[in-house]
């Protein structure tokens, strides 16, 4: 089964410009201070909504050197990875961002960026790991 990009809403020509233009200052801000998150952040978010997996990836990769116990940073590593097709990685990254308190499952498990792990057999530890927790905190 051949896989698929995310599902994207088109983005309008001057959005891709302004898309463009806020990269291209977050990549400059990002390269007078590599540790600065919550540019990284940004920077990370608009390469995936810009298309740019692997750049996006690199960024996602950069963040959890940075901060390896964070939820939300190691679901957007998962993200990264799915959109990737690193599909492993993303079911262990995804696991472990579970572990370290991420809890918004109704978008875990309609998140778009997450489409190709869903397709993939590791997606069944995520969900498993998912109900385990579900059972616990009741």
């Amino acid at each position: 089964m051949p896989k698929k990009a995310s599902v994207r809403k088109k983005l309008t020509r001057r959005e891709l410009r302004d898309l463009d233009i806020e990269i291209g200052f977050l990549e400059g801000v990002v390269r007078r201070d590599p540790i600065f998150v919550e540019a990284l952040q940004l920077l990370g978010d608009g390469y995936t909504r810009r298309g740019k997996y692997d750049s996006g990836l690199q960024v996602d990769e950069q963040l959890s050197k940075l901060r390896p116990d964070d939820p939300l940073v190691l679901y957007n590593l998962a993200c990264s990875y799915a959109l990737t097709l690193r599909c492993e990685q993303a079911a262990t990254t995804l696991i472990r961002a579970v572990e370290l308190g991420y809890k918004d499952f109704a978008w875990l498990l309609k998140d778009p960026d997450l489409d190709n792990l869903r397709e993939h057999p590791g997606f069944e530890k995520v969900r498993a790991k998912i109900r385990r927790l579900k059972i616990n905190i009741k």
